[in-house]
């Protein structure tokens, strides 16, 4: 409470300082956008959807983490190790996992190339400087980086404000949560600059026992405009370092102790009280927008991101030769293994740059452009400690491996609009991807080198009329695996996977209600799913399957019932299948794998019903009471529909209470109260699960990653 109080008060003294000393500045000139359009869909694109504006975002930043602010968009699932939604949390959109979202920051890729995963821990805080949010489900309008094979993620803070101001916001909530954030902007000086910029610090000792989160960012943007053109840089950066609460607990811990964090326990005594990520990531970002004429604008934006980190563990008894060293003799004991603390670590940089050219007149919208980029990744496992200090040289590295990645693109996107109704919609890209991989921690003598070209079209056609419109598209979109798939020989390389996705949308608006209903139909081939196989290197890497699909109808609706009450709501009703998966069962008796079969099994963690709502009331003039309800079906740990292996079904409501007035001066003053898991529903939103066979038993062994019951956030927030 202390350290929030005295942010508070430095706040208000910077507040003040600054205020005094900038002089604002009105102009007419024309303020371009550098938004890289080629990756965000236009309201009347045949896409699903959600887009939240600046309003949407501030309201529902509170102080968790990026997936938690998007809970109650259509078709989204959110999960958190600390259990708390600070730290590590993931999302899944229709069921799909965060390495099939592809995620960009103003246009620019953020996935990360060799895991294709979204690790947004690294992004603490960022939607403080997001101007939109644009949230696509099926493939969408994605262009940069990775396939869209369930949804695409377009943050955007490249939106020009011409506004002045400075906003001062903290929070404060349960398990020791602290959100400190400073926003500035300069408006417009001397009619051509802005700058703008943002430190946060998010602190948190989450709900799990020992799931400390410490994280810090920052933001800094400066901004050239005049009639013609716009160049703009971004710098953001952000620093983690987050307790390991990763492993999950099984049954009987959930039932009795369910705050329970083995991470560290391998140590006798008390837990190893490091076992910790670090990770640090700083993204530079350089845009140039370029008007040519009336019909005619350029764009292009160049890219950097660098990231380095390790996470730290305590590992007990372990075998010397498996780090790669010899047994050693004191002269009288022969010691061939030991305790010890290791860190693998991450070194890395992904660059490159994006290119568009718009074309737009009357009735037609071209986009031509590319994109290019390398990703150099270093990793290597360094011990830094063991029992046995003599049996381990001094920086000792057990593995030093490298992966290098490459991707060029070319797309073109065709808006043309037919008449006062219809509107057709052709995007095209062509997508080539080099892999040169230099090794694994197991198999560090493993080279592969693979090239892949893929031609992904998208169509669709859209009627709109006066309050309503509905749409109809195709888009195909092909994927290459993952890094730690090829951790096999050549003759067990995977496939790349492919999708065919279907959508069929109606929308309607007015200014007291609006509704929506989708249907798509999402049809894989050689989906990579792990089977637990162990393949020719002992290694437990993905296998394609040949058929999967996923289909679904997606509903929403929102009405404003009179000026004081407001209801939205969105449900998804799916059905998630593998046609044929087969599945491979550790048999530690006789050290070779059994094999069982199944038939239109489901797809794991693919809930067949998700649900949000909210109810807003406003009792008196600025305050007010929302309700906001979430449901998730049950889901499956693996593909077997084995019931047996689930994530319960749950429903939660949180409860928040929020008061917003103008004070003399153009000041805002925001105060808030939200209750979270009003009802202490005890549920699990992540887990995993795994069976073998041993002394003739079978045995399946269930991991989970409980949430937080009841529990508050609170804060104030002043705009000058």
């Amino acid at each position: 409470m202390n350290r929030l109080l005295l942010f508070s008060a430095f706040f208000c003294f910077f507040v003040n300082c600054a205020w005094a000393q900038i002089k604002k500045t009105t102009d007419t000139t024309l303020l371009q956008s550098i938004e890289i359009n080629s990756v965000r869909a236009a309201d009347n694109n045949p896409i699903a959807k959600t887009t939240l504006n600046k309003k949407e975002i501030t309201k529902r930043n509170i102080g968790y983490d990026l997936p938690f602010i998007l809970n109650q968009t259509p078709s989204i699932q959110v999960n958190s190790d600390a259990g708390n939604g600070i730290g590590y949390t993931g999302i899944r959109i229709r069921g799909t996992d965060a390495s099939r979202i592809n995620i960009t920051l103003n246009g620019i890729p953020f996935n990360d190339p060799e895991s294709q995963g979204t690790f947004l821990v690294n992004l603490p805080d960022f939607a403080s400087s997001a101007n939109a949010i644009q949230i696509q489900r099926g493939i969408g309008s994605s262009t940069n980086g990775s396939g869209a094979f369930g949804g695409s993620i377009n943050i955007n803070t490249n939106d020009l404000d011409t506004n002045q101001y400075i906003t001062a916001s903290n929070s404060i909530g349960s398990y020791q949560s602290v959100k400190n954030t400073l926003v500035a902007n300069s408006g417009l000086l001397k009619k051509h600059f802005i700058f703008s910029g943002r430190l946060s610090n998010i602190s948190s000792n989450g709900y799990i026992d020992r799931s400390n989160s410490r994280l810090q960012s920052f933001f800094t943007s400066a901004s050239y405009v005049d009639k013609e053109q716009t160049l703009r840089v971004n710098i953001f950066s952000a620093k983690e370092k987050t307790h390991a609460a990763w492993f999950g607990i099984n049954q009987t811990t959930l039932d009795t102790n369910r705050r329970y964090n083995p991470a560290g326990t391998e140590k006798a005594g008390d837990p190893y009280d490091n076992e910790t990520d670090n990770y640090r990531q700083t993204h530079y970002q350089l845009f140039y927008n370029r008007k040519i004429n009336d019909y005619v604008k350029l764009n292009l934006g160049v890219f950097l991101i660098k990231g380095k980190g390790y996470f730290e563990q305590y590992k007990k008894m372990q075998a010397l030769a498996d780090y790669g060293l010899l047994a050693y003799s004191d002269g009288t004991v022969l010691v061939d293994s030991t305790d010890l603390v290791r860190r693998p670590w991450l070194d890395n940089q992904f660059y490159g740059s994006t290119f568009s050219a718009e074309y737009n007149r009357k009735n037609t919208d071209f986009i031509i452009g590319s994109i290019w980029s390398s990703y150099d990744g270093k990793h290597f496992g360094e011990i830094i400690n063991s029992a046995v200090s003599a049996a381990v040289p001094e920086n000792y590295k057990w593995y030093d491996v490298a992966a290098d990645k490459k991707e060029f693109s070319v797309f073109t996107k065709w808006t043309q609009k037919l008449n006062t109704h219809w509107q057709t919609y052709l995007d095209v890209q062509f997508r080539k991807v080099t892999y040169t991989i230099h090794g694994f921690e197991k198999n560090p003598s493993l080279l592969t080198e693979k090239d892949y070209s893929f031609f992904n079209p998208k169509a669709g056609i859209t009627y709109a009329a006066k309050n309503w419109k509905v749409y109809f598209s195709y888009a195909k979109a092909t994927k290459e695996p993952n890094r730690d798939d090829f951790e096999a020989n050549t003759n067990e390389l995977p496939h790349p996977e492919t999708l065919h996705d279907f959508e069929i949308g109606f929308e309607g608006k007015s200014k007291k209600y609006n509704w929506g209903l989708n249907l798509y139909y999402m049809l894989y081939k050689d989906q990579l799913v792990l089977t637990g196989k162990v393949n020719d290197v002992y290694a437990y890497t993905r296998s394609n399957i040949s058929d999967s699909y996923r289909a679904g109808i997606e509903l929403q609706a929102g009405i404003n019932i009179t000026k004081w009450l407001k209801f939205n709501s969105n449900m998804t009703f799916s059905i998630n299948k593998i046609k044929d998966f087969t599945e491979y069962i550790d048999n530690y008796d006789n050290n070779v794998q059994e094999i069982k079969q199944y038939s239109s099994s489901d797809i794991s963690y693919s809930p067949s019903v998700i649900g949000a709502g909210e109810i807003t009331i406003t009792p008196i003039k600025h305050i007010e009471l929302s309700m906001m309800s979430k449901y998730i079906g049950k889901q499956f740990l693996d593909n077997t529909s084995n019931d047996e292996r689930i994530l319960r079904d749950y429903f939660t409501e949180d409860f928040k209470i929020s008061f917003s007035k103008p004070i003399k001066n153009e000041k805002i003053l925001d105060l808030f109260i939200q209750v979270n898991n009003i009802f202490s529903k005890k549920y699990v939103s992540n887990g995993w699960t795994f069976s073998y066979i041993s002394g003739g038993d079978f045995t399946t062994e269930n991991y989970y990653f409980p949430m937080a019951l009841i529990n508050l956030m609170a804060g104030f927030s002043i705009t000058l």
